[in-house]
């Protein structure tokens, strides 16, 4: 019988009984307390965890006090007065808080990258080099006329391939090398004085507002360069940590002060947080009080490990875990999505080939959920035993995590390029648009965000794994950071874990928790960077 409304009581009735919402109120609900569940679960372990690394029982409570009223409660109270007030005031004080904290955090792995592996004669071959193989992409265009993406890309890539170990030898031949940071100064600083400037050109549709820009954000890197030195800041250390958290921050904050429906108030939050912590820092030491005895603390993360648990720190694991990742990133996400936009827009559906195409689809699926222990087996026996590489070294432990994530990146690239409506193509088609055409500039501007969703995902259980690290070998400790991606290295899973083993319990619960601590925090810096892209390329689609 058909269902009718009864328009006095608007509700819907069906043979003559009322329709009960109680099984749908009963399902939100319970999706509701297992989600908060898992949540509480998480930060249980994870507050029990970071109680062991920092010890805060051991501080005296006036250092709590002092802290608390000149950090907490004032940053507290100007947040809420944010979120009362409304219009975004509130997102924008976050946002302008967390955008130079991560670029700070990314702008030390690069920092730690360019102290431990790379030198400065590496750095400025590999800049020649690219210089070349731009100048030979521009006169390849120029020679064959237009050229498609692809072709160029592949020229692009051969020539820097071809030219970079010559570069390396050449300039490796020089007497005399310019500085270092002077070598920094003409590559990152001017480099990220160049990207804002385009920004800012491209944001107001002003060609001078951007070359403002790029004379400003040039003039401040190059004048930190003379700050005192025994401040701690070096010219290296300044010009990489202005590039990578100064120049996004002076972007979002030139962003936010063009737009007009938002108010700029939000910009002084950073401000707070960071007086309340000088003033802090400055009333504790002045009144004596002792702060936590943590495990958790500068020496821990820039030494290395120790048979003493005092003197144990996780610098070469971290370094080791950070290279390892740079392969991961490298080897497995170009990989993932080119064979997901190929299965989704080039494969056959029908036909013979189109059954082998679903036999490689079925399988990508199993390959997802085989245990992580048997992704090492096969990268012993693919890289160790097959192609000869030495065990332990770091592009064996990347390319062997990074064959672990590919099914992911794979599947999540499928879903994201096949939620992209069909008519987007059609229209890109209409308008005489080639298939690559569309695909690079409809389909993956589309796609881009779930892609990236996905491989946040993969990338945060890629740096956390440990077992395939055993099996190829990783060292359960080093004590210096590899100097190259042939190099032993020791990744922070693996350095827990071997914590975990030691006899003693400031090992078994201070250093490890210090480790964890760590860990989860790289790894939530990482997944916090990818999801502010991610959500960037968002707003745009």
């Amino acid at each position: 019988m058909a269902t009718q409304r009864d328009g006095a009581t608007g509700e819907w009735f069906g043979n003559s009984e009322q329709i009960s919402r109680m099984p749908g109120k009963v399902f939100a609900a319970a999706c509701l307390s297992a989600t908060l569940f898992g949540i509480l679960m998480v930060a249980g372990l994870l507050v029990y965890v970071a109680k062991d690394a920092i010890r805060p029982l051991t501080a005296d409570p006036r250092w709590f006090l002092v802290f608390f009223l000149t950090l907490v409660a004032p940053s507290t109270a100007l947040l809420a007065y944010y979120r009362r007030r409304g219009d975004g005031e509130a997102t924008v004080a976050l946002t302008a808080l967390a955008v130079p904290f991560f670029g700070l955090l990314l702008g030390s792995g690069v920092l730690l990258l360019f102290v431990d592996v790379l030198s400065v004669v590496e750095w400025l071959a590999f800049v020649v080099a690219v210089g070349l193989a731009v100048g030979v992409i521009v006169g390849h265009r120029r020679l064959r006329g237009r050229t498609s993406f692809v072709e160029e890309l592949a020229v692009g890539v051969v020539a820097l391939v071809g030219l970079a170990p010559a570069t390396f030898q050449f300039v490796s031949t020089f007497p005399t090398v310019p500085q270092a940071w002077l070598i920094y100064l003409f590559t990152f600083g001017l480099g990220g004085a160049a990207v804002g400037g385009f920004v800012v050109a491209r944001r107001r549709d002003d060609q001078r507002a951007g070359l403002l820009a790029f004379g400003a954000l040039l003039a401040t890197v190059t004048a930190g360069v003379f700050i005192d030195p025994s401040t701690g800041i070096t010219p290296q250390i300044w010009v990489i940590l202005f590039t990578f958290a100064g120049v996004p921050t002076a972007l979002y904050v030139e962003g936010v002060v063009r737009r007009r429906e938002v108010r700029p108030v939000g910009l002084l939050f950073p401000l707070v947080v960071v007086a309340g912590m000088l003033s802090g820092a400055a009333l504790v030491d002045l009144l004596g009080f002792a702060g936590p005895e943590t495990w958790l603390d500068y020496q821990f993360l820039t030494s290395a490990n120790s048979r003493f648990p005092e003197e144990a720190g996780i610098y070469p694991a971290l370094i080791g875990s950070i290279m390892m990742m740079v392969v991961v990133a490298l080897s497995s996400f170009p990989i993932g999505v080119g064979a997901a936009l190929y299965l989704e827009e080039y494969a056959p559906s029908d036909g013979p080939l189109g059954m082998v195409v679903k036999f490689i689809e079925i399988n990508i699926a199993n390959l997802a959920g085989v245990p992580s222990v048997v992704y090492g087996l096969l990268g012993l026996a693919l890289f160790v035993n097959w192609l000869d590489f030495a065990s332990g070294i770091v592009i064996v432990g990347g390319m062997t995590v990074g064959l672990l994530i590919l099914p992911i990146i794979i599947i999540s690239a499928q879903e994201a390029i096949r939620a992209v409506p069909g008519s987007l193509r059609q229209a890109s088609y209409g308008m005489g648009a080639t298939r690559w055409q569309t695909i690079r500039r409809v389909v993956l501007p589309e796609a881009l965000p779930g892609i990236l969703t996905g491989s946040i995902l993969a990338f945060g259980r890629a740096i956390g794994e440990t077992a395939p690290l055993l099996m190829i070998g990783a060292a359960a400790s080093v004590f210096r950071a590899p100097d190259g991606f042939f190099d032993i290295f020791s990744a922070m899973p693996r350095q827990i874990y071997a914590w975990v083993g030691q006899p003693s319990q400031e090992f078994q619960y201070g250093v490890m928790a210090a480790g964890v601590v760590t860990l989860v925090t790289v790894m939530l810096s990482m997944n916090a960077a990818a999801i502010l892209i991610r959500n960037k390329y968002e707003r745009r689609s």
